[in-house]
């Protein structure tokens, strides 16, 4: 699916198996967001042919957090030179209180080891600049990434469209995850591209977005 010019999204529609969505910057450096699962890459790796791309012309991988779902793809790529990275903040955590939901799907953390870590503030690639915001709350080291020049906001598990991320899995808190949405609604916002379910497009679409979950599901977090 064609979002916009170089922004490409493999929405995730299964009603039966869990991944999540993943993105496509097609820019300067070829950057792909949360991979997900190892066994439903396919998915991933269908809508890149159809672009004409292959795994070996992605440059970066960035994962917004390390639950399975968005992270065990990136083991696909352990035999090309695609660098990948995440918040130190997760990666401590995977490696650590984390280590047993990554065992549980047969991933061995190690062998996924970041070529850097995402640190809050700018990122530069290539001529591709974003802004980092590290957003706890699902989990310690999650991100959510904000691209200015397109107003595009990846939220990962952060927020969804009429949703919010889960905090009962190990390394979660509610108060941070509130704390967490709330230093992002006042970001200039066109496209809000969420870990799973629909994107959320147009500004006043994404701020009442914003306004519901903090009306109707703060109070449950």
């Amino acid at each position: 699916m064609n979002v916009f010019n170089n922004l490409h999204a493999f929405v995730w529609q299964s009603m039966t198996a869990n991944n999540c969505n993943t993105y496509l910057i097609d820019g300067p450096s070829r950057v792909l967001i949360d991979p997900g699962h190892s066994r439903l890459f396919d998915h991933v790796a269908g809508g890149l042919r159809q672009l004409g791309l292959a795994i070996k012309d992605i440059d970066v991988l960035i994962c917004t957090h390390a639950h399975t779902d968005h992270i065990e793809a990136v083991q696909v790529f352990k035999e090309i030179p695609t660098r990948f990275t995440l918040h130190e903040a997760e990666w401590q955590w995977a490696v650590t209180t984390g280590k047993q939901m990554s065992a549980a799907f047969g991933i061995d953390m190690n062998a996924i080891m970041p070529d850097f870590f995402l640190r809050e503030g700018n990122l530069s690639l290539d001529g591709l600049e974003m802004d980092i915001f590290h957003t706890p709350g699902h989990s310690p080291g999650s991100i959510t990434l904000y691209w200015p020049s397109q107003k595009a906001l990846f939220t990962g598990d952060l927020v969804f469209k009429e949703g919010l991320g889960r905090t009962d899995l190990p390394g979660g808190d509610g108060l941070k995850l509130k704390n967490s949405i709330k230093r992002l609604t006042d970001l200039e916002v066109e496209w809000l591209l969420p870990g799973h379910g629909e994107i959320v497009s147009g500004t006043e679409e994404v701020r009442k977005n914003f306004a519901e979950i903090e009306q109707f599901y703060f109070a449950y977090v």
